[in-house]
This record gives C-alpha cells, sequence and structure tokens, in this order.
C-alpha cells in the first residue's frame, strides 16, 4: 500500500470543516497533547487555535528546544539548469514561458559550488527544471559524484525518477531528496499543470517513497501555499509526513512552506496565507512532529524570517539564487530560448544580453527572492537571537 491509496481514503474535507468549526476549549486541549492526531492538528490549525499564537509559539519554541537545541542548519541552493517540459501556471521555469535559459556544464558547477562552499556552506541542494534531453539522470549523477569530494551533504530538488534512476544518484553520494507536491487538491493540481509528465498527480505523491528505496536518508516534503486552502493544504502535508514517518522510518523528514512569490508569467496567487497564519502553521507542524526538521527559505522577507526562527525552525536557506549562475555567472555566454526542446540563439547585439546589475548572469530565476542577506549576515543575525549556525553537522566519511 503507498500513500495514494492511504491519501484516498482520508476525510480532509471533512477534517477542514472540523477545523473551522473548532472551539477554544478544544483548541486549547490540543495545544497541550503530547501526542496529536491528524484530527488534533487540524483543532490546531483552527482559527480558535490562531487566537492562541502566543501559547503555540511557547509550545513550539520548547519543543524545537528539547530535540534540536539552539542550533539552525545553513544551506544554499545550487540552480543547475532552468529548461523545464512541464507547465505550470504559478513557476517562472514553465515550458512556454519566453525565459532566458541554460544548463550549467559539469565545470560551471563546480565553479558555483566552489563560491558556495567560500563561503562557508558545507550543505548543498541541487536544484533544475525537469527535462530529460538537458539534465538527464546521468548528468545529476555525475554532478554529484564531481561535488561530493568537498560537500559532506549534497541533496536533490528535481523532476521525479523511478527507483533504479535513483540508485547512481544516490551511489555517487547524494543523501537527500525534496519534493513538493505543490497541492494536495487534485483539482487544482490539474488545472494548474497544463501539459508535461508532472500532470500525473499520483507519480509526484509517491516520489518520496521511491527515493526511500533507492537509499536517500533525507527526505523534503511540503507544500506551495497560495494555490488551494492553506488547512487543506497542511492537513495533507501532515498526512503524508504520517505516513513516510511509519513506513519510511530510517530516514530523516523535513517540512518546508513556502508560499508563492513573483515569477516570469505574472502568475497571482489563487488563495493567502497571512504572516500570522504561516506562523501558527509552524508551530502546529512542531507540535504534530517534534521530530521533523522545518525549513525556512529566502522567500520570505527579513523580517518575518528573523520572527519565525524560535517558532520552530531548524534549517534556513541563506544568499539564495534561483537561477543557473546566479553565484558566479558561470553558463551567462550560453543562455538561450528554447522552443519545444530546441535552442534558439539570443542575438549578439540584443537586449537581453544587457548586464543585470543585481545578477552575475541573465538566466531567468524560478521566482523572487525575498531575503536578499548574505550568508554572513544571516549567521550573525542566528547568533544574536541565541541560535547556533550550523554549516556542516557530519562528515561523508561517516557513511562511506
Amino acid at each position: 500500500m503507498s500513500f495514494v491509496a492511504e491519501f484516498n481514503s482520508l476525510p480532509l474535507a471533512a477534517l477542514v470543516k472540523k477545523s473551522l468549526a473548532t472551539t477554544a476549549e478544544v483548541a486549547r486541549e490540543a495545544v497541550n497533547k503530547s501526542h496529536p492526531t491528524l484530527a488534533d492538528f487540524a483543532a490546531l490549525i483552527s482559527p480558535a487555535a490562531g487566537g492562541m499564537l502566543e501559547t503555540l509559539g511557547q509550545r513550539a519554541h520548547l519543543k524545537t528546544q528539547q530535540r534540536f537545541g539552539k542550533t539552525i542548519r545553513l544551506f544554499a541552493p545550487l540552480y543547475v539548469s532552468n529548461e523545464c517540459i512541464n507547465n505550470c501556471s504559478y513557476c517562472g521555469f514553465s515550458r512556454d514561458n519566453p525565459i532566458l535559459r541554460v544548463t550549467l556544464a559539469l565545470d560551471e558547477v563546480q565553479r558555483e559550488a566552489d563560491e558556495l562552499k567560500s563561503q562557508g556552506f558545507r550543505n548543498l541542494l541541487l536544484v533544475a527544471g525537469e527535462h530529460p534531453k538537458f539534465v538527464s539522470n546521468n548528468y545529476l549523477r555525475d554532478c554529484v559524484a564531481k561535488l561530493h569530494p568537498a560537500w559532506p551533504s549534497i541533496s536533490l530538488e528535481v523532476g521525479p525518477m523511478e527507483v533504479n534512476e535513483y540508485e547512481p544518484i544516490v551511489a555517487a553520494g547524494a543523501d537527500g531528496l525534496v519534493v513538493y507536491q505543490e497541492t494536495y487538491d487534485r483539482a487544482v493540481y490539474d488545472q494548474m499543470h497544463t501539459l508535461g509528465p508532472k500532470k500525473n498527480f499520483d507519480w509526484r505523491l509517491e516520489t518520496p517513497e521511491r527515493a526511500y528505496a533507492a537509499g536517500f536518508r533525507r527526505l523534503g516534503l511540503g507544500a506551495l501555499y497560495g494555490l488551494a486552502d492553506w488547512r487543506y493544504e497542511a492537513l495533507s502535508l501532515a498526512a503524508h509526513a504520517d505516513y513516510l514517518l511509519r513506513h519510511c522510518w530510517k530516514a530523516q523528514l523535513t517540512i518546508s512552506l513556502p508560499r508563492l512569490r513573483p515569477c516570469a508569467g505574472e502568475f497571482e496567487p489563487l488563495t493567502t496565507l497571512s504572516d500570522r497564519e504561516l506562523a501558527q502553521l509552524i508551530c502546529s507542524f512542531r507540535l504534530m512532529f517534534p521530530d521533523v526538521g522545518i525549513v525556512l527559505s529566502t522567500r520570505e522577507t527579513p523580517k518575518l524570517r528573523d520572527g519565525l526562527i524560535p517558532l520552530g525552525i531548524t534549517m534556513m536557506s541563506a544568499g539564495a539564487r534561483t537561477e543557473p549562475g546566479g553565484y558566479t555567472g558561470a553558463g551567462k555566454d550560453k543562455i538561450h530560448h528554447t522552443e519545444r526542446g530546441i535552442i534558439k540563439e539570443i542575438a549578439a547585439n540584443s537586449s537581453e544580453w544587457a548586464p543585470s546589475e543585481k545578477r552575475p548572469t541573465n538566466a531567468t530565476g524560478q521566482f523572487d527572492i525575498g531575503d536578499e542577506r548574505s550568508p554572513q549576515e544571516v549567521a550573525e543575525l542566528i547568533r544574536r537571537l541565541g541560535y547556533e549556525p550550523v554549516w556542516k553537522d557530519w562528515d561523508a566519511a561517516l557513511t562511506a
């Protein structure tokens, strides 16, 4: 039995209604539960519990320190390609967006990684759009193999694969896989994904299980808030995390709570998740899953990120760039348009080659960053809050 079968049997819509009707008394009981159920989680994310945010925050803060101490793991995303064969309405990399694209060669990936290493990072997330012509599993394997000697922890956020396609990547040194379902609402998912293999909801939903079978030791989940009702997404994500903790228990699990950001294509969010609701959601996930890592990305503003850290965050990105070559300008001499998998060169005197004031490359990013602070500034802020920034929490020799 896979999570797809369990997911199809869950009364998620009924739990959303129950959440909206939760009384203050029921919410207080859920906040104090030692081992919350999915029904308790519905109470934790209810409007009634939203009025108890200070209490939620105190409980979440205590739980986090008990399990993780006062540490925040830092990581950086390294985008190796923005090519994609999927049409996703909300994504800057969407196939039909006329963006500037590039796939980095192995030596260019190395340049980007070396720059991040010089900034202190030892925890890397390789990110790419889904396009087998440009981003094959052999390409990803070779990227990991090239970087692994200098990087004790390498994770991937790429298009879903079969178990036997993941295995060589794991053997090359990758230890983590991140895959967001984007939205757990089947109707909205079908509306948002109009073309490409990503249109298969169930195939994507089963990805963490295939990754676990292939040997990944870290699994990352998330929903993209701004597409469907946030309480439905949160309950679905909680159910998914609970399933993986029961069936993929040898792997470490992390949960991300990204909100939509402006991107190429100018997609407007369909729903909203306020700052206060995001804080409530972080606290609720911490109380529901005391031992699960909670990730905070640079999608959020500096002020909000600073305030959310004590509520249950254990892992943060910093100094992030969402375009290939964004750290060093690697690949900037190969930037092009892509039409139906065919590269279309850009005229040498085109205004699209004009240098950017903020970026070393003109390749288009996946979305706009909310926190532009340097890794050093973020690390210093973490220290001022009384936490320790952790750049490296194990050595590859320990798992060789």
